[in-house]
């Protein structure tokens, strides 16, 4: 489990571009828990992947992303108070 977080500085019509180009991407990888804040449950390999992808994306002049790799034993690490229900992340999605 991986948590992705950043912050784009949307001040410009192109830093505007760039977070829903960020955002579109995390949608890709996991389930959004807050405004720029996503659980992802990546391999290695595609957390490498992603990795890329977003910093391919940002401006690190002026933007940034933080990972923190949460483990396999993450579900007793997170602590969800509030509205906003999450989902396990690991469960087959059925649409």
């Amino acid at each position: 489990m991986v948590l992705i977080t950043y912050d784009v500085n949307t001040q410009t019509a192109a830093g505007r571009g760039r977070l829903r180009k960020v955002a579109k991407q995390c949608v890709n990888y996991g389930q959004r828990v807050q405004n720029s804040v996503f659980e992802c449950n990546l391999d290695a390999t595609t957390f490498r992947q992603v990795r890329a992808i977003l910093e391919g994306i940002i401006d690190k002049n002026v933007d940034s992303l933080r990972f923190y790799n949460l483990g396999d034993r993450y579900k007793g690490k997170i602590n969800h108070i509030g509205a906003k229900k999450s989902y396990d992340v690991t469960d087959p999605l059925i649409i």
